[in-house]
């Protein structure tokens, strides 16, 4: 795995197993970086950016991390001694997609495999402008197609549940690729009735541009290489994001009787832009289930190449997080936010973006800290707006199941384990040490 040599700006991204720290890493040519993530066994234990010289990263540059994945290390081994085999649950895989059939082109294959290996796949085309996913799709006979004809990330998310009927659903971006074990890795804790969600590890599938390559200093969505336990004791509403990410997670469908679904004002395709998966999980640790982070499930996520993109993907992520944080305080009527949103306001937002104008050592780009924090301060707006938009869109006629219009699969108080109303169209089975760049 690796950029591409012919762009002198891009990174190379190596994998490399522990036990061979004796071999220089080499063809490296035209690279002047490199991200190394290093292996043991089925795990990362560890990833370090290295110069390149001469074409290479050497043995001895490698093998200054081995004090730094010892631990990881050890936990692994302890971990298989002491894990008993278990039987599996049933799960499904869901993908929920829009317009993005190129990067969905090459995360299919391996999707494919886990579907010939009996575990179903479901593809959900959200709102789609043409119907370039579905004839993609066609292509692979083992995996289904669904239309979802309402806008929305947390709307698809939903409606890959509803439509699947094993204990466990697994959801993965569509434009990240699954590792040969990650499916198994998830699985593997739902032995535990408390755990709701299992999260797991994501690296960069490459790292060519000056966009990708900030994107994973600054915000990329790798958690550490331990395993960790979460529950309501120990994360707030400001650490929740230390618990994953939806690109990479698993949750317990049983489970969801309590916690609700996806909430629909919230992520992609609504006014909020991002937030569905963080407020998702601060409500399983509300309910008092527990989230597993899983190093081993590992997935490769293509970040966004253009600038551009990345900055309206940062600004998304200041506007998901105040909107959700919203919804926590004016629906969920958790006080404390005020305090917790303010403070993290002046530290984080205010305090980047100080640094980003006195151009401090490592400080991100001024555009990317304006964005986040002009996110943020219309976060709040964003969730009212999109909100009201979700309400009057099942109160429109024609839309739904009209048993369950006024029903939304946000946890509010009153909607607690509500499923989402049904769409109107389905179509199943259609053949075919950092250093900042």
């Amino acid at each position: 795995m690796s950029a591409n040599p012919n762009n002198s700006t891009g990174v190379a991204i190596q994998q490399v197993f522990i036990e061979h720290l004796n071999k220089d890493v080499l063809e490296l040519e035209g690279f002047r970086r490199a991200l190394i993530v290093f292996r043991h066994k089925d795990a990362v234990v560890g990833t370090a950016w290295f110069p390149v010289v001469n074409g290479k990263v050497t043995a001895t540059q490698l093998q200054s991390m081995v004090s730094k994945v010892a631990w990881p290390v050890w936990q692994q081994i302890v971990a298989e001694m002491g894990k008993q085999p278990i039987q599996l649950p049933t799960v499904t895989v869901v993908v929920c997609t829009r317009d993005r059939t190129n990067d969905l082109a090459v995360s299919l294959p391996e999707l494919a495999k886990l579907a010939d290996r009996g575990r179903p796949v479901l593809v959900v085309d959200n709102c789609p402008a043409d119907d370039s996913t579905a004839r993609l799709v066609a292509g692979y006979p083992g995996i289904t197609y669904i239309y979802e004809p309402r806008a929305g990330l947390d709307i698809a998310r939903n409606r890959g549940i509803q439509e699947s009927t094993s204990e466990v659903v697994a959801f993965i971006d569509d434009d990240a690729i699954p590792d040969e074990g990650w499916l198994d890795a998830l699985l593997n804790h739902f032995d535990d009735p408390m755990v709701a969600v299992v999260t797991g590890l994501t690296l960069p599938l490459e790292l060519e541009t000056r966009a990708q390559q900030w994107f994973e200093i600054t915000n990329g969505f790798n958690r550490g290489f331990e395993q960790r336990s979460f529950d309501s004791t120990c994360v707030s509403v400001v650490g929740t994001g230390q618990v994953g990410a939806g690109v990479n997670m698993a949750v317990r469908r049983s489970a969801l009787g309590e916690i609700g679904y996806f909430d629909e004002a919230l992520d992609g395709g609504t006014p909020t832009l991002s937030g569905g998966d963080q407020e998702f999980f601060y409500r399983a640790l509300a309910h008092g289930y527990r989230i597993i982070y899983e190093p081993r499930a590992l997935v490769w996520h293509k970040h966004r190449r253009e600038w551009k993109a990345l900055r309206q993907t940062i600004f998304g992520y200041g506007v998901g997080l105040y909107a959700w944080w919203s919804k926590t305080l004016f629906v969920g009527k958790e006080f404390t936010l005020l305090y917790w949103a303010t403070l993290w306001f002046i530290q984080h937002h205010l305090g980047n973006l100080l640094r980003s104008v006195l151009r401090r050592p490592g400080c991100a780009p001024l555009d990317l800290a304006w964005a986040e924090m002009w996110g943020a301060v219309i976060g709040p707006y964003r969730y009212l707006r999109s909100r009201r938009a979700q309400q009057q869109s099942r109160l429109a006629p024609g839309v739904g199941d009209r048993t369950g219009d006024l029903i939304l699969p946000t946890a509010d108080s009153e909607t607690v384990g509500s499923k989402p109303p049904a769409s109107t169209v389905s179509v199943h089975g259609i053949q075919g040490g950092v250093e900042v760049p």
